[in-house]
């Protein structure tokens, strides 16, 4: 007898429907076909001791399981109980009505326990696309997949849980999740403040337009200064995901197999930290079968690197296509898969190795020209792809004991929020573009237009600081951004000299300049 259940395997983000033909005749060998890994040629014996363990019975003839379409190579242990339900029906023991219907996901463990897998809310998607009535998966796994609204989320912890409701012997509640209600609730839910930091008002201020314009920013200085502490605090004063947004992010963690069964659905901006050590493959993704990388899971928030020289330069120069082109392609002999990864780069250094260079309480133990080699680790092409290099001083005593309050993050955000409206207004024509971080060279040209006063102003600073064609363009999207927290029309000499003194690592690490102030020269 032949029967057919349906499963699905994800490549990238997206799933594609698998067809599990299961045929049982004369014989005594079992075969699962179709370009299966290793890990589906094992799942015989935990079907098998499943099967026997909840009461039913394995056949003893010739099985013959193929996974269609045969030319795609499938991966992982999700087919467990699609394949389990296949030999059972194909087997006379349960029916094979509802079948045709389901999407059928699930590990299965020795005693016929169901087991999470990856990339429910992708299945989900993909099922209810393609027609299908509803999805049988872990329960474990429900909360995510039951965001596809429209679509029948069956929860199941047990191979006897499928069995009975396959033979109308039980009825299984689908699961019910208010998705907009749901966000509603959790947007915009952190555990830290702006406002629990005391003195650092500069650095706050370029954190603010690093946030109006999506842009990326590196914060230099001495240990204790505060570097982590107000990166962490980034994605509180970004804008709101939106519903869209916080779907897609989701959609990622579910492919990575990061989301649990009390956390249905992402409502605030990632935030990902990962440690100095980490791999090139783990940071933009990869392996054998692809997964997203810590650059895909920081999708629509903060990719945050701490002490960002002691990085290994292979995995940090890898970075630099994916932080312009905001996705990162994985190429394998048979296919290439593409994984987004909109994000904003925060990263933090000491300006030494010991950490007290230029510290002005501290002696710093370096010998000569040590600080120069330190920060020469950060290739250049790296340091112009991020547009504001911030030196962190320490805090005063008198500031750090001050009980003066200080602005909050949702104040903040407000401003922020309302300088991302401006640019929401402005590329409202450009599909891709949501912020100024994200324009082209030829929008740059035509956007931001800068006065003759403003061209010479650049001008010395390109000569001066020996800033490079990349760098050129990342001031004038800074001065934009700068511009439109003053709702100002027209790039200003004050917004364009601000942002040209966010580049001061330029200078100190490629050509050991002096440090321009053009708010000084201007005029001189």
């Amino acid at each position: 007898m032949l029967v057919k259940t349906y499963a699905s395997t994800v490549l990238g983000i997206e799933a594609t429907t698998i067809s599990i033909e299961v045929s049982i005749s004369a014989g005594t060998h079992a075969y699962i076909v179709g370009l299966p890994d290793n890990a589906i040629k094992e799942s015989l014996q935990r079907i098998e001791t499943a099967i026997t363990e909840s009461g039913y019975r394995m056949p003893r003839q010739k099985i013959l399981v193929n996974l269609s379409p045969a030319d795609v190579k499938k991966e992982g242990t999700a087919f467990d109980l699609s394949i389990a339900i296949g030999i059972l029906a194909a087997s006379g023991q349960i029916s094979d009505k509802k079948l045709n219907t389901h999407l059928i996901l699930g590990e299965l463990s020795l005693d016929g326990h169901i087991k999470p897998v990856k990339g429910a809310l992708a299945v989900a998607i993909k099922g209810r696309k393609e027609g299908y009535q509803g999805l049988i998966l872990p329960a474990i796994n429900a909360p995510e997949a039951a965001i596809v609204n429209q679509f029948d989320i069956l929860p199941v912890t047990h191979l006897k849980e499928v069995i009975q409701y396959l033979n109308n012997e039980t009825n299984i509640e689908p699961i019910q999740i208010d998705t907009r209600a749901l966000f509603q609730k959790n947007s915009n839910s952190y555990d830290t403040d702006f406002s629990d930091v005391r003195g650092q008002e500069n650095i706050k201020r370029a954190m603010e337009i690093a946030a109006a314009g999506g842009h990326n920013l590196i914060l230099i200085g001495p240990p204790g200064a505060g570097k982590t502490m107000l990166a962490k605090r980034l994605p509180t004063i970004l804008p709101p995901l939106s519903l869209s947004e916080s779907l897609e992010t989701t959609r990622i963690h579910s492919v990575a197999g990061k989301m649990t069964n009390l956390n249905a659905l992402i409502t605030t901006r990632p935030f990902r930290a990962p440690h100095h050590s980490i791999s090139d493959v783990a940071l933009v993704g990869g392996g054998t079968n692809p997964l997203p990388g810590e650059i895909s899971l920081a999708h629509n928030g903060v990719l945050f690197l701490d002490e960002l020289p002691e990085f290994k330069r292979a995995a940090l120069e890898v970075m630099r296509q994916p932080l312009e082109e905001r996705k990162v392609s994985i190429s394998r002999a048979k296919f290439t898969v593409e994984f987004p990864c909109s994000f904003m780069l925060i990263a933090s250094m000491n300006p030494c190795p010991c950490g007290y260079h230029k510290h002005p309480s501290i002696r710093c133990t370096c010998g000569p020209n040590i600080a120069q080699r330190y920060r020469s680790k950060i290739s250049g092409p790296l340091l112009d792809r991020i547009d504001l290099h911030i030196e962190v001083q320490p805090v005063a005593f008198k500031e750090l004991s001050s009980e003066h309050s200080t602005e909050t993050s949702e104040q903040i955000r407000q401003r922020v929020t309302a300088a991302r409206a401006l640019q929401h207004h402005r590329f409202k024509d450009s599909p891709n573009i949501h912020n100024n971080a994200q324009m082209s060279t030829q929008q740059v040209r035509k956007i931001c237009k800068i006065s003759e006063d403003g061209q010479w102003i650049l001008q010395m600073a390109m000569e001066k600081q020996g800033l490079s064609a990349r760098a050129y363009d990342r001031i004038l999207k800074v001065a934009r951004t700068i511009a439109d927290l003053d709702h100002s029309q027209d790039i200003e000499i004050k917004h364009l000299s601000e942002a040209i003194n966010y580049r001061s690592l330029d200078t100190e690490t490629m050509n050991q300049k002096p440090k321009l102030n053009i708010i000084k020269n201007y005029g001189t």
